[in-house]
């Protein structure tokens, strides 16, 4: 990632390291301001792990290369929910941190922002909503969806590997989306799941890659942070699907492509709107359309033909005629869960709602449980 000469000072905190982003600007000349507003980045995982966290790192140098000195930037990475995240809060307040980005699900509750008044806060994924606290997120399950249909296309024998992280809605939503991209190209094709109960654990999603390429699978994707069962499936000769950043670089010859997210508009807006007074609380769930979500750049296993199908589906995604959540959809058992013609929507509440989901579809095999 390619970085000015912006300073950098690193700061021990408990479990965890915090880059302080002073007065120095993305690709611009050192200049000091009295009082720069105070931005907090906090990641679940670190800020290089090649997915999810190096992803809202790249937003964080969006925003800082826009407003430059008029914002001091702080991150904190390898954060867990509960006590860590809450003693970080804590320590933020009482050094004048003024918005803080919480990138994990569960972080931010509405009694924890409420205790912070002063503090505006964005929660990346959660539904929690308050006067002080907003959440966002984007609609990853159609590019999810997209990049299963590269996996489903590299397949041979139409069995598929898929290593994921919590059985939460958002992962669950995310698998049903890759199988039934990979089920668009390849008909009739299975996905099977690993859980590693964690986002970032490199030992542990190798070990899942390992145990997936072993019962079958010739093709691997992944919801998980690193890059791990990326570099084994380059190791094996195994076509690989990433998720939430281009990590074509850790498996250049196995890299298909991957659901990939650009967070860093969002957080300008959001940081602008912070600065000028104008902020309000809400939810917002970008799409295809705003360039909130996207694919990465393709691998060399991904035909021209597979590219233009992909493609094809892309614009039918961006306007409106064609959305992988829409009826008929059976579960695991067979189980007509979405009636035809009708759309899973956002937030409904209840298992027909994409965060509620927590049911696997048609050819999915594993445990919605984990």
């Amino acid at each position: 990632m390619k970085r000015s000469k912006t300073a950098l000072v690193l700061l021990a905190t408990a479990g965890a390291i915090a880059l302080v982003f002073t007065s120095a600007t993305f690709g611009g000349t050192a200049t000091k301001t009295a009082s720069p507003y105070k931005v907090a980045l906090i990641l679940v995982g670190p800020h290089n792990d090649g997915g999810w966290s190096q992803a809202h790192y790249a937003g964080m140098q969006y925003v800082q290369k826009a407003l430059g000195s008029k914002v001091q930037f702080t991150m904190k990475e390898n954060i867990a929910v509960g006590a860590q995240f809450n003693q970080t809060v804590a320590s933020l307040a009482s050094q004048g941190y003024k918005m803080i980005f919480a990138t994990s699900y569960g972080m931010i509750t509405k009694a924890l922002a409420l205790k912070y008044p002063n503090i505006l806060f964005e929660q990346a994924t959660g539904t929690d909503l308050a006067k002080n606290l907003s959440e966002y997120f984007g609609r990853a399950e159609d590019t999810v969806f997209l990049s299963g249909m590269a996996a489903g296309a590299a397949s041979k024998t139409g069995k598929i590997g898929y290593v994921v992280a919590f059985p939460i809605p958002e992962v669950i939503r995310h698998a049903n989306a890759f199988a039934l991209g990979a089920q668009l190209t390849h008909p009739g094709a299975t996905v099977s799941l690993v859980w590693t109960n964690s986002w970032f654990d490199p030992a542990k999603e190798k070990k899942a890659a390992q145990s997936l390429v072993g019962a079958g699978a010739d093709v691997l994707g992944q919801n998980v942070d690193s890059p791990a069962a990326g570099q084994y499936a380059e190791s094996q000769g195994v076509p690989w699907v990433g998720y939430d950043s281009d990590s074509s670089k850790f498996a250049p010859k196995s890299w298909l492509t991957a659901s990939v997210y650009n967070w860093g508009p969002y957080m300008l807006k959001r940081v602008k709107a912070a600065m000028a007074g104008t902020w309000k609380s809400g939810f917002y769930y970008g799409s295809i359309n705003d360039g909130f979500t996207g694919l990465a750049k393709y691998g060399p296993g991904v035909s021209a033909a597979t590219k233009a199908k992909i493609a094809t589906y892309m614009k039918k995604i961006e306007n409106g005629s064609f959305y992988e959540f829409t009826g008929p959809l059976y579960d695991q058992t067979g189980k007509l869960r979405v009636k035809a013609g009708v759309k899973m929507q956002v937030l409904t509440g209840g298992t027909n709602s994409l965060y509620g989901m927590n049911w696997l579809v048609k050819g999915v095999i594993g445990s919605a449980k984990g």
